[in-house]
């Protein structure tokens, strides 16, 4: 099993490796992809049986060749002369040591994308994961993430897209659809959006896994650093967050002896390190919202004037319905729960709040503050309605049952 691990883990970490390798060498990022996919299922069936070759990335490379050079035989005379120059094994000398990873990942989240696709994208070919495995990870059939990933694919060849990384002038902007889909990879991890299990351990493993190789490529950008620090310290509560029935415990009621400390420790030292580096951006904020409540003892205890203040700055730099829904628990937590419903009334005219079940379920936490239990069973029962998680329907309905 610890090999099995062990391979797992390197093939995820060459697989974007050994794509860029071929993506180089021979253009067409589809084919390289599909071939190095081929490539790295072969090695998970044989290196924990037969051991790791002594230069993996080169077996993988070589392996993928071979797997271009079977789909180019019936091709032109043009092609038969590549696969001439192809088909010999690429030795661990002639395997360049450069690490294309990070222009994989920008290329995987290119703009003409649509955000299913960039995420689908990013976990085949950043990830290493299996259509099979990001197909159960987002509850849809294997046939139709196979028919996104492949027409994500063809809509990067259709862009013109080059394998090199976007110039300075858009560096910062393609930078922010990439960690918007590592944290979209994260939050599906942390709480599903369907099915009846509240979190994917796998997915929130791999959102850190690449965003910390994100961070070593890209040491200096503190927006980076944020959103490591953030997924850690959101993470760190997992343990705690269900019951032993595997039902919903909000963070109020969690067992904080169950949160990990050591990975608190590590998110509260690269969220100092980020806010300390210069301008502050929206994940830094939030990972120092997410420090606040980690680092409290109790839910008692915790500092909402100081999250309160965090959001307040939040609202300024990134303001959107999430923030404001957020914003309004903070709210009612310092000046009452009127207060946060009149906050909270602002986005009931928001279409982006109209299909989703966490306005309702905010305002039923908060109309019980106020002592409104009928309306807010009400709430809940709406929220329960338009969830498709199961420990979340079940939680929302526990809590309106409690009240009726």
């Amino acid at each position: 099993m610890k090999d099995d691990r062990q391979v797992e883990a390197l093939l995820r970490e060459l697989a974007p490796q050994v794509i860029g390798l071929l993506v180089r060498k021979h253009g067409q990022f589809d084919a390289c992809e599909d071939a190095v996919q081929e490539a790295l299922l072969s090695a998970a069936q044989q290196w924990p049986e037969q051991g790791i070759p002594e230069s993996p990335k080169s077996w993988l490379a070589t392996v993928a060749t071979r797997r271009l050079v079977d789909e180019w035989r019936s091709e032109s005379a043009r092609r038969r002369r590549e696969e001439n120059d192809a088909l010999t094994d690429l030795a661990p000398s002639t395997v360049s040591e450069s690490d294309d990873t990070l222009t994989v990942l920008f290329l995987c989240c290119h703009p003409s994308l649509s955000p299913p696709s960039q995420l689908a994208l990013t976990l085949r070919a950043v990830g290493g994961l299996t259509t099979g495995e990001i197909a159960n990870a987002f509850l849809v059939p294997e046939s139709t993430l196979a028919q996104r990933i492949s027409r994500a694919k063809q809509t990067i060849k259709k862009a013109g897209a080059e394998f090199v990384l976007p110039p300075a002038g858009e560096l910062a902007e393609r930078l922010r659809v990439v960690l918007q889909v590592l944290y979209l990879i994260f939050n599906e991890g942390y709480t599903t959006s369907g099915g009846p299990e509240l979190h994917r351990a796998d997915l929130t493993a791999e959102a850190i896994r690449l965003t910390r190789l994100l961070r070593r490529l890209m040491p200096d950008e503190d927006e980076v650093t944020g959103l490591l620090a953030l997924m850690l310290l959101t993470d760190a509560r997992r343990a705690a967050r269900t019951g032993e029935d595997g039902s919903l415990v909000p963070l109020a009621e969690q067992d904080r002896s169950r949160w990990n400390a050591e990975v608190i420790a590590e998110g509260v030292s690269l969220v100092s390190e980020a806010l300390a580096a210069g301008p502050v951006g929206p994940y830094q904020l939030q990972a120092a919202i997410a420090a606040v409540h980690d680092e409290a003892a109790t839910a008692a205890g915790t500092d909402w004037s100081q999250i309160l203040a965090l959001y307040d700055v939040l609202e300024k730099v990134s303001p959107g319905p999430v923030v404001t829904l957020n914003r309004a628990v903070a709210v009612a937590e310092v000046n009452g729960p009127e207060a946060g419903l009149e906050l909270l009334a602002t986005l009931d005219g928001d279409s982006r709040m109209s299909q989703t079940h966490r306005l309702d379920s905010v305002r039923g936490h908060l109309l019980e503050l106020a002592g409104d239990t009928g309306s807010a069973r009400e709430a809940y029962l709406r929220a329960a309605g338009k969830t498709a998680s199961e420990p979340e329907k079940q939680y929302l309905t526990r809590r309106a049952e409690r009240l009726g």
